[in-house]
């Protein structure tokens, strides 16, 4: 964080009152790896606008989206040093460094976004790990947005679990993503995002999953006649910050903050229930046919990736699945 030098009044060491002298108090920074066009940029300038009217102007926050900054990795990295102070990432993620957090994103564990706020906020295992986050990492979570779930586009249509066996399905190189295809029946093929339009179009492979967001953004729907709506994986958005940030904010400040990230989550979640309900009409006049299949035996053939995480992680691990199902 870097306090503005006109803030110190050193502008008027020099007799002339100008505009730059009315600057913010505190320069702030976000990065994110999200483009200027998604709906994560859109309320993360929500979030910044807010923080500029309620403190008024003392607080300016600078977006750097399209990962000018980093991937999220070295965003949260940056932000534990010191170097920057917000950035989104989802709950799932510190996993990177408690590997119990893993059990966010495995799939089917979370069944909407209310489930997801409770299994965060309102469970023992959430609220320790949390704990942890601020404690170990020097990380404050200000709030929690929904950010799309994940569903699967594919060549033939997805009735019921039977159809998924042998499909070639494009996942990023996550454990839980590679886990859903493999436990489905389906053959994982990781790739990097920017070739799969051109291996869809080809039939490299025959599907991909992502949340519908994405499959509008990159165009998916031009070279994938069907949609399942699989539900596998929630996306949830956190709002974090540094504690060294928070710390240098006068306590007045530090609310306001907290404050404009509650109601930016808030508007961040709208733009995505929004745009999932609109965007299944648009596919399907765009040609898509769409299929709702019985997701129970899906949930059911995840069992060996629940037994893994409790395998890996022991009792922290069977604790973490037993709440957050009780919360279900």
């Amino acid at each position: 964080m870097k306090k503005s030098l006109k803030a110190l009044g050193l502008g008027m060491l020099f007799g002339v009152m100008t505009t730059a002298a009315l600057a913010a108090e505190f320069d702030l920074k976000m990065g994110m790896v999200a483009g200027t066009s998604s709906n994560e940029y859109k309320a993360a300038e929500f979030f910044a606008n807010k923080v500029k009217e309620k403190s008024n102007g003392r607080i300016e926050i600078a977006l750097f989206p399209n990962g000018q900054l980093g991937d999220d990795r070295s965003m949260i990295e940056q932000i534990a040093g010191g170097a920057l102070d917000f950035t989104f990432t989802e709950i799932g993620r510190f996993s990177i460094f408690y590997p119990e957090a893993e059990v966010y994103v495995l799939p089917y564990m979370i069944k909407d976004f209310a489930h997801v706020q409770r299994a965060t906020f309102d469970t023992e295992f959430g609220k320790n790990l949390m704990t942890k986050v601020h404690d170990d990492l020097g990380i404050t979570i200000l709030s929690q947005a929904y950010n799309g779930t994940r569903q699967t586009t594919s060549n033939k249509a997805i009735n019921t679990l039977a159809d998924m066996k042998g499909l070639k399905l494009r996942v990023p190189n996550a454990p839980s993503n590679l886990n859903y295809a493999k436990y489905t029946g389906a053959a994982p093929t990781p790739m990097a995002f920017s070739e799969v339009y051109l291996a869809l179009q080809t039939n490299s492979v025959d599907g991909q999953e992502n949340p519908l967001s994405a499959v509008r953004a990159q165009k998916f729907y031009e070279v994938q006649p069907y949609l399942a709506m699989t539900n596998h994986i929630l996306n949830d958005q956190l709002y974090v910050v540094g504690n060294m940030t928070m710390e240098e904010l006068p306590e007045d400040l530090q609310n306001v903050v907290k404050e404009a990230a509650e109601e930016a989550a808030k508007y961040h979640t709208q733009l995505f229930v929004e745009e999932e309900a609109s965007l299944k009409d648009f596919f399907k006049q765009n040609g898509v046919t769409i299929t709702e299949p019985a997701l129970g035996d899906f949930e059911k053939a995840m069992q060996p990736v629940y037994d893994e995480y409790i395998k890996k992680n022991g009792k922290v691990g069977e604790d973490a699945i037993n709440q957050i199902k009780a919360v279900k």
